[in-house]
């Protein structure tokens, strides 16, 4: 948790709920608020000229969604939906900046936790830039298992489906199973009730 849930709630933070596919904020909205996640799953997607989907990244409890934002002056380059039931605490961004500034040790957590997503951000785009599927597909695993204490082999199950793994990496369906079961294969992963753990 980057804030504690008693901080925000100090500071007049608002706790909302959220069904799946429920719209947090839209594409081209200006920042207002700083949201953190309880529990449930965001992820922020855009959709391109065609109307195909592209998850740009699904965010789970604790974690912040778009704070980046709150320190310039630009709207939001992407939509953030619900992706299953969730509860969000919501700050207005004047109470936001107020926290830092009364908080500095806050601030430095905050400096660390965007500096730690930046360098994950340039990693995933890195390895999405690869022609390989199985660097793409393990980068968005290395990705999410970055949040998590427990670093080792198996221990982490994979929050996304086939298809959400496709639109986070740019690849086919039929291509990420594939890939998934040479991986399998290899040891790098295991799947236990269709579930892959990593």
């Amino acid at each position: 948790m980057l804030i504690s849930e008693k901080l925000l709630l100090s500071y007049g933070a608002k706790i909302e709920h959220f069904e799946s596919g429920d719209i947090i904020f839209r594409e081209n909205d200006n920042p207002k608020f700083y949201y953190q996640i309880i529990s449930g799953r965001i992820k922020l997607n855009h959709y391109n000229e065609e109307g195909k989907e592209l998850i740009l990244a699904i965010l789970h409890h604790g974690m912040s969604v778009c704070e980046l934002l709150l320190f310039i002056d630009q709207t939001y380059p992407v939509n953030a939906i619900a992706f299953e039931p969730s509860i969000v605490i919501k700050l207005p961004k004047a109470r936001f900046m107020n926290i830092l500034d009364d908080h500095p040790m806050i601030s430095r957590d905050i400096n660390k936790f965007l500096s730690e997503r930046l360098y994950y951000k340039f990693i995933m785009l890195e390895n999405n830039s690869s022609l390989h599927a199985e660097v793409r597909i393990r980068g968005v695993f290395d990705f999410h298992k970055s949040f998590y204490p427990d670093q080792e082999k198996f221990s982490f199950e994979i929050p996304l489906t086939r298809q959400q793994l496709a639109s986070l990496t740019g690849l086919r369906v039929e291509t990420v199973i594939r890939t998934i079961k040479n991986l399998e294969r290899q040891n790098v992963v295991k799947i236990i009730r269709r579930k892959i753990f990593y």
